[in-house]
């Protein structure tokens, strides 16, 4: 927050951008305020300064830099904030103004970070070797890239385990009800457990 936005603005921002419920945020910086360190979903918050009312608050994920601002004692212990902040949301922000109803497909060159319910028809160019990880539940994995893309553009696609096999390079993909993340400085689709992949 290092310009004079206000800070229930950009908290709605953060929220919509990493997928993590606005008032489960607020009340992580208030646990951090309080106890040195939060976690909100799997942005992780710590308190590294506090100048008498002033706060100084830190956001990674998975040790990633995500945000370092201030914000105030007052703001934290006003709970009026967190109701203004829902219902403000993050409109002065492109990612809110881009969270996608579902109702109609759209197109990989209309596609921002943060969009959800996401509908696309695409194809696939090639699918990377998958990788086995342990996810942060304990649980092992094998993850994978798709390269998808149709007339106006191309995307990464997140698979797992079944998802991997069940697609190859030419098959033309419909996609719904997925979310659009960024890794690495890039766009990508993520479907999670309520989006569903299927070739056309």
């Amino acid at each position: 927050m290092r310009s004079k936005i206000y800070p229930g603005n950009y908290l709605a921002f953060l929220a919509v951008k990493y997928d993590v419920d606005v008032e489960k945020l607020f009340n992580a910086l208030v646990h951090a305020w309080k106890n040195q360190k939060a976690e909100c979903g799997n942005l992780s918050i710590v308190l590294r300064h506090k100048d008498k009312n002033n706060l100084s608050m830190l956001i990674t994920q998975e040790s990633k830099f995500i945000a370092q601002f201030h914000v105030t004692e007052e703001f934290l212990s006003q709970q009026s904030n967190l109701i203004r902040i829902s219902a403000r949301g993050a409109q002065p922000f492109e990612t809110r103004q881009t969270v996608h109803s579902g109702d109609q497909p759209l197109q990989i060159k209309d596609l921002r970070i943060g969009m959800k319910k996401v509908n696309l028809k695409a194809k696939i160019i090639e699918v990377s070797p998958p990788t086995f990880v342990v996810t942060r539940f304990g649980n092992c994995a094998s993850v994978a890239n798709a390269m998808v893309s149709d007339d106006t553009g191309k995307i990464k696609l997140c698979l797992w385990n079944d998802q991997i096999t069940s697609v190859a390079p030419g098959d033309t993909i419909q996609i719904e009800n997925a979310t659009i993340s960024e890794f690495r400085h890039e766009r990508q689709m993520r479907i999670g457990k309520k989006g569903t992949l299927r070739i056309t």
